[in-house]
C-alpha cells in the first residue's frame, strides 16, 4: 500500500488553549508568526489545522460551515443566467435597482470567497480551498473548459498562499511533473491578482519568448476575458491583446457598499495595472517593479540563457530595499543537467526552507516545493479529486465518468520496466514524471564520464530493494571513551557513518606494533580512501565535506570481495572530530588508508597518535623517490595528471565490472550518495566531488600493485671464459 508523505497535520504544535483564546478575539494575523514558527494564511483572525508541507508549517483558517454539494464533492456552481448577460459594469448600471438588490448577496459572497477562501464537504470531510484556488476552479477557463478539483492542486495553492503571506519569502520554486496544470494555475493567479491591484505590473517569462507569448495569449487572456463582470475591470485596447493586458476600472471597488453609496463608474479610479510578457534573457524585466512574476519552464533554459543569472536580476524587481513587494511563481520539469537542468537544480536546492540565513531567508529567497507524479497524474485522479495510488479492488470513477482500473504506482512501474533497455528514454521518463527529486534531475547517459546506464541501474535497484535494510547508520566510538583502546560501532539514525558489513569480532581492532608504530592487521582484506579537509569552518560556513570510503578485496577471510562497505560524507563541527572519526574507522577494520596529502593535517594526526603505519605511501613511486613530507606522513598528491587519470580509470573499471545489472544479478554497491556523485563526476572539476575522490582512492589502495613503478635494469655482457670457434672449412678457428 502506498503511504502519502506529501503533507501531514501537526497536532499540539501550539497549545489548544492558546489557539482557542486567540481565536475568540480574532487575533491571528495573516503572515509569518515568529513566536510559534508558523505561517498563518487565515484572513478571518482564526486558525484551525496546521499543515506541514515540504517542512513549511502552515496554519489554515478555522473551519466555517462547509458547503455541501449534491454529489458530495466539489462542483462548479453555474453562473446565473441573469448575470451572465451582463458583460461590463456599465451594463450593470443600466439595470433597475430591484434587479441589483436581488444579486447583491451573491456578488458579495463571491468577493468573500475570493478573499477568505472556501470550505466544502468532500465525501463528508471538511476541505479548505484558498481564495486563489477557488477562483481557479470556479471562474477560470482552461483548454478543457473548467478545471477539475485535485487534492494535489489544493496543497499546491495552500503552499503558494503561505509563500505570499510570508514576508521573508520571494515566492516558490515548484518542481513538477508534466501536465500537472501549473501553467494554467499560474495564469489564473496572475489574472486574479492583477484584477485586484492598482498601479501594478505583472510579468511572464518562459524558456523562450514565443513560449511566454503563447502562455499570455492562450491562457492569461482567455481567463481574463471569461471573468464575470463584477470581477473584471474594463481593459484598455483590444479584447484579446498579443503583448499587454491593461486594466483601467477597479473591480475590487465594485462592491455592494460602493453601489449603495451611489458611486458612478466614471468616478472610480482606474487600476492602471498591466500584465505582459518578455523575451527570455538574463536581463528580462531588469529595472522594473513587479507584483508577480510567473516563471514557466524554468528548468528548460538552455545556453546562452541562464535561469540563475536571470533570477539574480529579476529578484531585485520584487523588492524595495529590504522590503519584499512582489512574489515569483516559478515552476517546471527539469531538462537534462547540461541542457538547463543543472542551473534549475541549483536554484531548487538553494530554496530549501530548512536552510536559512540570519535574515530568515533561503539562499535563493524562494521556497521549494516538489509534488511526486503519483499525486497529480492525469487519468489517475478519482471523481473526488484524490489520487488513485494503488490498483483498486472495486470500481473507481474518474471525473469524466470513466472507470480507473489500475493504480498510478503500478502504471508508473510498468512504464519503467518497459524502458529499462533504453536508458536515455528511461531517464527522460523519470524527468517528465518523477516520483522523487532524484528522478526529476536525472541526466542523459551520454553526458557522463562514466557508464551512467549502469549507475542508474544500481540506483534504481537500491531504491526498489529498500537499501535501508542493508545499510546501517551510526558512529564509531572509543570503548568507554578511552582513546587508543578498543573501537566499537554504535548504530545511530543521526550517525555520520553508513556501513554494510563489519568483520568478525576476532578481526576487529587488529593491528601490529613495530618500533612503537602501529600497522594495520587486516591489510590483506581491504583498504580505505579519503578526501580530507584541514580547517573546521569556512567564511561562508559551507566548505567541502570530508569523505571516507572502505573497500574490501579478495581474501580467504569471511568477507565480501570488491565490496564498498563504508561511506562517510560529512563535515563535523570541528576538523578534529573528523580526524578522529577516520582514525577510529581504520582501527576498527584494521585496514590501511590512502589519503590525499594536499591537506595534510589528517595524516599528521595519524603520525602524532602513533598510527603512521596505517597511512599508505603513494603506490606509484619507490620509497627513495618520495619527497621528505611523503616519507614522513604518506599520502598521495592530487595535482599529478597521471594520478587523476589513474583515479578516474579505477572508478570507470569498477563501474563496468561491479555496478548495475550484469546479466544475472545487480551489484552490491548500496551507497546512493556515492553513486550520484559518480554520475555527476567531472574530471576537470574534481573539488566538488568528495565521494568520487575518496572512493577512487580506496580502489587504488586495494589495487596498489597495478600502479607500482617498474624497475629498469641495464644489462651488461658477462665473460664466462668460454671460447667461440668458427667451424667453416676443414679447420676450426678461434673467434677473437
Amino acid at each position: 500500500m502506498y503511504k502519502q508523505t506529501l503533507y501531514k497535520i501537526i497536532d499540539n504544535h501550539i497549545k489548544p488553549k492558546i489557539i482557542k483564546r486567540l481565536n475568540r478575539y480574532n487575533k491571528w494575523q495573516y503572515g509569518y508568526n515568529k513566536e510559534h514558527d508558523i505561517i498563518v494564511i487565515s484572513k478571518t483572525g482564526k486558525i484551525g489545522e496546521i499543515y506541514e508541507i515540504q517542512n513549511l508549517r502552515i496554519a489554515l483558517p478555522k473551519e466555517e460551515k462547509p458547503h455541501e454539494f449534491e454529489n458530495k464533492t466539489w462542483t462548479k456552481t453555474e453562473y446565473p443566467k441573469a448575470l451572465s448577460r451582463i458583460k461590463t459594469v456599465f451594463h450593470w448600471r443600466e439595470y433597475p435597482e430591484d434587479f441589483k438588490e436581488k444579486w447583491f448577496e451573491y456578488i458579495d459572497g463571491e468577493f468573500k470567497r475570493r478573499e477568505e477562501g472556501f470550505w466544502f464537504y468532500n465525501q463528508g470531510k471538511p476541505t479548505y480551498l484558498t481564495g486563489t484556488h477557488y477562483m481557479y476552479l470556479q471562474w477560470s477557463k482552461i483548454d478543457v473548459g473548467s478545471p477539475d478539483f485535485r487534492e494535489a492542486n489544493r496543497l499546491f495553492f495552500i503552499f503558494w498562499e503561505a509563500c505570499k503571506a510570508d514576508t521573508r519569502c520571494y515566492g516558490m520554486c515548484y518542481l513538477k511533473n508534466r501536465r500537472s496544470g501549473f501553467s494554467f494555475m499560474a495564469s489564473g493567479e496572475v489574472v486574479n491578482l492583477a484584477t485586484l491591484a492598482s498601479d501594478s505590473r505583472y510579468g511572464i517569462l518562459s524558456k523562450t519568448g514565443p513560449d511566454a507569448k503563447k502562455m499570455f495569449t492562450d491562457k492569461v487572456v482567455p481567463i481574463s476575458v471569461n471573468y464575470p463582470f463584477f470581477f473584471k475591470p474594463i481593459q484598455d485596447g483590444m479584447d484579446r491583446p498579443k503583448t499587454e493586458l491593461a486594466y483601467r476600472v477597479p473591480a475590487s471597488k465594485f462592491t455592494r457598499r460602493k453601489i449603495e453609496m451611489g458611486s458612478e463608474v466614471s468616478e472610480l479610479q482606474g487600476l492602471d495595472t498591466t500584465i505582459d510578457w518578455k523575451n527570455t534573457g538574463d536581463n528580462s524585466y531588469d529595472g522594473e517593479k513587479l507584483k508577480l512574476l510567473v516563471h514557466d519552464e524554468s528548468g528548460k533554459w538552455e545556453r546562452p540563457t541562464n535561469i540563475l543569472n536571470n533570477w539574480r536580476v529579476t529578484k531585485t524587481t520584487l523588492r524595495l530595499g529590504s522590503r519584499i513587494i512582489g512574489k515569483c511563481m516559478m515552476g517546471s520539469t527539469s531538462n537534462a543537467l547540461d541542457k538547463g537542468g543543472r542551473n534549475f537544480k541549483k536554484l531548487y536546492d538553494n530554496s530549501d526552507v530548512k536552510k536559512r540565513n540570519r535574515n530568515g531567508q533561503t539562499s535563493s529567497g524562494l521556497y521549494s516545493l516538489f509534488i511526486p507524479m503519483e499525486w497529480n497524474y492525469e487519468g489517475y485522479i478519482d471523481v473526488n479529486g484524490m489520487p488513485v495510488f494503488d490498483t483498486p479492488t472495486t470500481e473507481v470513477k474518474g471525473p469524466q465518468g470513466g472507470f480507473i482500473s489500475l493504480g498510478v504506482v503500478e502504471y508508473w512501474e510498468n512504464e519503467v520496466d518497459g524502458l529499462k533497455s533504453d536508458q536515455d528514454a528511461l531517464n527522460e521518463f523519470y524527468r517528465q514524471f518523477p516520483r522523487t527529486t532524484k528522478h526529476a534531475f536525472r541526466d542523459e547517459s551520454k553526458s557522463s564520464l562514466f557508464n551512467l546506464t549502469k549507475i542508474y541501474q544500481q540506483i534504481d535497484f537500491n531504491e526498489d530493494s529498500n537499501n535501508r535494510s542493508v545499510v546501517t547508520q551510526g558512529n564509531f566510538l572509543w570503548d568507554h571513551g578511552i582513546k587508543d583502546s578498543r573501537v566499537v560501532f554504535a548504530p545511530n539514525n543521526q550517525g555520520r557513518f553508513y556501513i554494510t558489513w563489519v568483520p568478525d569480532r576476532t578481526l576487529q581492532n587488529r593491528y601490529v606494533e613495530k618500533n612503537g608504530i602501529k600497522y594495520p592487521g587486516n591489510e590483506h582484506m581491504g583498504a580505505f580512501g579519503c578526501d580530507p579537509y584541514d580547517i573546521s569552518g569556512t567564511v561562508d560556513k559551507r566548505g567541502s565535506n570530508g569523505s571516507l570510503h572502505g573497500l574490501t578485496k579478495f581474501s580467504m577471510e569471511e568477507a565480501p570481495a570488491d565490496h564498498f562497505f563504508l561511506e562517510y560524507i560529512a563535515r563535523p563541527q570541528t576538523a578534529e572530530i573528523f580526524f578522529e572519526d577516520v582514525l577510529m574507522a581504520c582501527i576498527f577494520y584494521g585496514m590501511p588508508i590512502l589519503c590525499e596529502n594536499n591537506k595534510p593535517r589528517l595524516l599528521y594526526h595519524f603520525k602524532r597518535r602513533g598510527y603512521r603505519g596505517f597511512a599508505m605511501n603513494r603506490p606509484d613511486k619507490f620509497w627513495n623517490k618520495l619527497s621528505v613530507t611523503e616519507k614522513e606522513i604518506g599520502g598521495i598528491p592530487n595535482s599529478s595528471e597521471d594520478i587523476k587519470q589513474a583515479h578516474a580509470a579505477a572508478i570507470e573499471s569498477y563501474i563496468e565490472n561491479a555496478i548495475g545489472f550484469n546479466g544475472d544479478d545487480y551489484g552490491d554497491m548500496y551507497f546512493q550518495r556515492t553513486l550520484e556523485d559518480w554520475a555527476a563526476f567531472d574530471i576537470n572539476n574534481r573539488t566538488s566531488h568528495d565521494a568520487s575522490i575518496s572512493s577512487g582512492l580506496a580502489l587504488m589502495a586495494c589495487n596498489k600493485n597495478r600502479y607500482a613503478p617498474v624497475s629498469r635494469r641495464k644489462r651488461q655482457p658477462i665473460d664466462l671464459g668460454i671460447k667461440k670457434y668458427d667451424n667453416k672449412g676443414t679447420l676450426s678457428k678461434i673467434i677473437k
